[in-house]
């Protein structure tokens, strides 16, 4: 048997200390996946998992039913409308964050830090504090109000002779307050490594500070804003627990993470609620391929 070489010894080598992840990848990522999958085509309840296997009855009849069942479509909207909303929000509120501690200022460190408690602080007790704040009774927002607004159980209001869902609008703008200080760091590393030549330049010609922003500052940011745009499209996509400590799912909030959820415990519908799980990521998935797909085609174009 003749010796192996160098390049077969070195990719052994790196079989052998990727090996690990590549189990734990495996056992906690592709075989749940999979087993999720197969529920999905099963008629499976709490009473009956034990006798499930392998070979047994698959069919669509679980999608069939979570698609025609009431609710569906409107928390597939809500979720459409609570991860756009939520992620252009915390976005916009991350720059303009960025853009106002960009500069040196006394105490700039303090206020930098402070910034990032509410995205490191527990999800727990952040809800608990807006449900503390909000509430109707004695919340400190309603005491600066005409009227006392139950911001988290009141489906639709009135405001500018307009009915808009108030419980929606606040889980957004949970979600928006939470989670603006991960685009805050993205943006701010950014704009520490812009070359301050391209702003002094456009100041000895005259721009103003808005066109400074939109021609000078703003194309050096695109590719980490539509960064940002995928992974918290994709954080908020699936997100739960926001929603669930809020609201619980109710007036108006429903989104398709809680539905799989309440399909779980309150039915004990184990194939439904895993169908229903699969349709929210080939949902993503879909999205995810067309703007991918988009943002490609642009490089390709800019190349």
């Amino acid at each position: 048997m003749s010796p192996r070489t160098l390049r077969q010894r070195e990719n052994r080598a790196g079989l052998l200390l990727i090996s690990p992840t590549l189990v734990i990848t495996l056992v906690v990522v592709v075989l749940p996946l999979l087993w999720a999958v197969m529920l999905a085509f099963q008629d499976v309840r709490l009473i009956n998992i034990r006798r499930v296997g392998l070979f047994a009855n698959y069919s669509f009849a679980n999608f069939a039913y979570v698609v025609s069942e009431p609710g569906f479509w409107s928390s597939l909207v809500n979720t459409l409308i609570y991860t756009v909303a939520g992620t252009a929000l915390s976005i916009a509120l991350g720059l303009v964050a960025a853009l106002a501690l960009r500069d040196r200022f006394r105490g700039r460190l303090v206020v930098r830090a402070s910034i990032l408690i509410p995205y490191v602080a527990p999800v727990v007790a952040a809800a608990f504090l807006w449900e503390t704040m909000l509430n109707p009774q004695y919340g400190i927002v309603n005491t600066w109000l005409a009227e006392p607004i139950a911001f988290l159980s009141q489906t639709h209001g009135e405001f500018l002779g307009l009915r808009v869902p108030v419980a929606l609008l606040t889980v957004i703008a949970f979600e928006a307050w939470r989670y603006f200080p991960f685009a805050f760091l993205f943006l701010l590393a950014r704009l520490q490594a812009l070359p301050r030549e391209l702003d002094e330049a456009a100041v000895v010609d005259g721009a103003t500070p808005t066109q400074r922003f939109r021609y000078v500052v703003l194309p050096q940011l695109w590719r980490i804003i539509a960064l940002l745009s995928v992974l918290r499209f994709v954080f908020t996509f699936t997100k739960f627990d926001d929603i669930y400590l809020l609201t619980g799912g109710g007036a108006g909030t429903e989104v398709v993470s809680v539905r799989v959820y309440n399909f779980l415990t309150a039915r004990a519908d184990i194939g439904a609620s895993a169908a229903q799980a699969i349709v929210l990521a080939v949902v993503l998935v879909v999205f995810l391929a067309v703007y991918l797909r988009f943002f490609a085609g642009g490089e390709h174009e800019q190349g």
